[in-house]
Order: C-alpha cells, then sequence, then structure tokens
C-alpha cells in the first residue's frame, strides 16, 4: 500500500510517497527516519508504480550485499539493532527498505534474528535461518554470516557465469526460430509460386517445404498459441515430482550439461555441508537442509537415502560410496575427513576443486555450444536451398 505523507525535516517542510503494509508501519517507519510527520494519508496505485514494483523487488544480490554488510557491521562491534538501523537508513530501493524494516520491527518487538527471518522464506531459505540460528547459539554469527556471505557470493558468481554461458546460445536459437517462422509463413510461398504454373515433377525437399509453408499460412495463428502453450505445458509438467524426476535424469545423459549439472551440485553440497559441520550442525539435520535446497530431484533422493543410512549407523563417506552418484574423489576425501575429525575444512577443500572443475566444464561447454548451433543453422538453411533451388534443374531440363 502507498501512502502519500508530508512532514518536517531538518527545519524543511518534505512531501513523498512511501509503501507499507499499513498505515501504522509507515508512520513508524517515518519516525525512525527523524521527521516530525505533519499529515499522511493512502495513495491510490496507479499503473506506472505497479509496473515499477515487479522491477524493485528484492533480488538475491540484494540478499547477498545484506549478509555481506550485517557481517562486518556485527564484527565491527555494533549490535544487530544498531547494523539493521544503519541498512534501513541507507538504502534507496523501496522492497529492500521495507524488507529490513520488517526485520527490524520483529527484532525490536523482542524476536529472535532467525525467527525475524524465518518470515520471509521467500528470501531466506532453511540454510540461511539455521547458520543464523547456530550463529546466534554460539554466539559467533558475525564469524557465521561472514561465512555465509562468502558462500552467497560464490553462488552469485556461479550463477552469473552459467547464465552468460547460455545467453548466446539462447539469443541465437531465439533468432533462429523467428527468421524460420517468418521465412516459412511470408517469404518461401512467394518464392514456390513459380513452380505452380509449369508442369514438373517436385523433389521430395520442395514438396514438404511447400505442405509445411502452406500449414503455417494458414494456421500461423495456432502455431504460435501452440508454441506458448507447449512451453507452459513443459514448465508445468517440470514443477510436477514424477516430471522433473524424468527431465533431470535426461538431463544428466546429456553430453557436456551432465557434467555442469553434476559438478554443479558438488559444488553446492559440500560447501554448503562444510559450512553447517563448521557451524555446529549435525550432519542429520544438515542432510535435511542440503536435501531442501538442491534443485536436482536425482541428488535430493541420493541424500534422503544417505541420511537413512546414517541413522543406521553408517559413515557419510560409505553412504556416499552406496548412491554411485558421488566421485570417489569425494568418497574417499570425506572418510579422511572423518577420520581426521576436520570433515568440515575437507569438505571445504573439495568444494573449491569443483568449483574450478566446473569453470572448465562450463568453458568447454561454451566453446562446443557455438559451432553446434552453426551447424543445425547450416543444416536448416542448406535444406530450404536445396528445396528451393532443385526444381529450377528440372525446369531448365524441359526445355
Amino acid at each position: 500500500m502507498n501512502y502519500k505523507y508530508k512532514a518536517i525535516k531538518e527545519g524543511k517542510t518534505v512531501s513523498g510517497i512511501i509503501e507499507a503494509e499499513s498505515e501504522e508501519k509507515a508512520i513508524a517507519y517515518l519516525r525512525s527516519s527523524n521527521v516530525v510527520i505533519l499529515s499522511i494519508g493512502s495513495k491510490s496505485k496507479p499503473i506506472f508504480d505497479s509496473f515499477r514494483s515487479i522491477f524493485s523487488k528484492v533480488s538475491f544480490t540484494d540478499i547477498v550485499d545484506f549478509t555481506r554488510q550485517l557481517s562486518i557491521m556485527l564484527n565491527s562491534g555494533l549490535t544487530i539493532i544498531d547494523s539493521l538501523d544503519i541498512l534501513k537508513k541507507q538504502t534507496k530501493k523501496t522492497a529492500y527498505a521495507k524488507l529490513i524494516y520488517e526485520i527490524d520491527d520483529d527484532v525490536r518487538a523482542g524476536m529472535s534474528f532467525s525467527n525475524a527471518l524465518k518470515r520471509h522464506p521467500q528470501l531466506f531459505n532453511n540454510l540461511y535461518i539455521s547458520l543464523v540460528k547456530a550463529g546466534e547459539a554460539s554466539g559467533k554469527l558475525d564469524e557465521i554470516l561472514n561465512k555465509l556471505s562468502s558462500n552467497l557470493e560464490q553462488q552469485r558468481t556461479f550463477r552469473s557465469k552459467i547464465k552468460s554461458a547460455m545467453v548466446y546460445p539462447a539469443v541465437v536459437i531465439l533468432a533462429m526460430l523467428v527468421v524460420m517462422f517468418i521465412m516459412i509463413t511470408f517469404v518461401i510461398p512467394k518464392l514456390l509460386e513459380i513452380y505452380k504454373d509449369f508442369d514438373v515433377e517436385l523433389p521430395p525437399p520442395t514438396i514438404f517445404l511447400i505442405a509445411v509453408s502452406d500449414f503455417f499460412q494458414k494456421f500461423w495463428l495456432l502455431v504460435i498459441i501452440g508454441f506458448f502453450a507447449s512451453i507452459s505445458l513443459f514448465f508445468r509438467y517440470y514443477r510436477s515430482r514424477i516430471g522433473r524426476k524424468f527431465i533431470d535424469q535426461i538431463m544428466l545423459r546429456v553430453p557436456l550439461i551432465n557434467k555442469v549439472i553434476k559438478i554443479s551440485a558438488l559444488v553446492d553440497t559440500t560447501r554448503t555441508l562444510s559450512i553447517l559441520i563448521g557451524a555446529g550442525v549435525s550432519i542429520l539435520e544438515a542432510l535435511d537442509i542440503i536435501t531442501e535446497t538442491t534443485s536436482n530431484v536425482i541428488y535430493q533422493e541420493a541424500l534422503r537415502n544417505i541420511r537413512l543410512n546414517i541413522e543406521k549407523g553408517e559413515t557419510l563417506g560409505r553412504s556416499l560410496d552406496e548412491t554411485g552418484i558421488f566421485p570417489p574423489i569425494l568418497v574417499q576425501m570425506t572418510s579422511v575427513g572423518e577420520q581426521t575429525g576436520h570433515l568440515d575444512e575437507t569438505l571445504g577443500h573439495l568444494a573449491n576443486y569443483f568449483e574450478s572443475e566446473s569453470e572448465i566444464a562450463i568453458k568447454a561447454l561454451t566453446t562446443l555450444i557455438e559451432p553446434a548451433i552453426l551447424i543445425v543453422l547450416g543444416i536448416g538453411v542448406g535444406f530450404v536451398v536445396i528445396a528451393v533451388i532443385t526444381p529450377i534443374f528440372s525446369l531448365s531440363s524441359s526445355f
């Protein structure tokens, strides 16, 4: 809800618009900014503001910055309330400021920091909350937040690498589909009209292209609707448990892509497990948290089986080995870490190793995707050229 206010700040009259859940929270937020409120009232939200709010949501980068800045201030000796107050005043992004204000409001009301974060599950997952809770219990919240922010920053870097690797292929494929649709629907029919006036036998590629072109001409709107409907049905199927498992199994069999997926899962698993164990979280609770935060269904099921085996008395290293999807180096190093009592440090080293391997896998994937797209594009263009030009030779030989 938007509220229009008029207030006195530093001896000057100021006015503006503030977004808050209620008028009481809007007043409390303004008072915390050291202003004297003259008037405040609700304001209808225009279409532009609604459109702008879509892009002002709290992003993953905001959470990373929030964690890093909070860890620095706590390490400097500030209290959690003072730190939140500073963050609240310095941010200019509406949604982000609102989040910090709500957390600060809950903490001031006597709620623990971890419970305040728990009220925003869409932004703070169980891993984040469990680590904060462990930091509160141990009195080392600043150290935990520092480790957590480092982990989030590494996740952000890794995600950006994956996105950058996929941007070029996605743009080329999309452009290729649009050009093919325009060519088949509007351009090629005009080129093929010249063959209708001649009594000549057309080759199979030309007959096929004419049939496809006629279909696209008559039902081009249905083709567009069907394309977007297929994408929607695909994502709906992928969101189901059965569909996600089926697609994850296929992706783990695709060359090059499967390596990136596997190494990504290993990086997340080893680094998260290292942080959780180092923070004093039990191995069983840590596995529960990792299972929830892992996106791949195959690895989720493997982690559940590992947890069951550990409950029966088996070691983590042996349980990893029995799943059959984790590499020998992870199994061996985990067993060594358990025997030496430095499992968290060992897993941290493994996470760094797998991260370097992931960079190599991503480079290999991007190196081969570009020529693969060019080959597919060349085959498509070649087919169209053959289908259009071949009848010309038949016509020339008939005269």
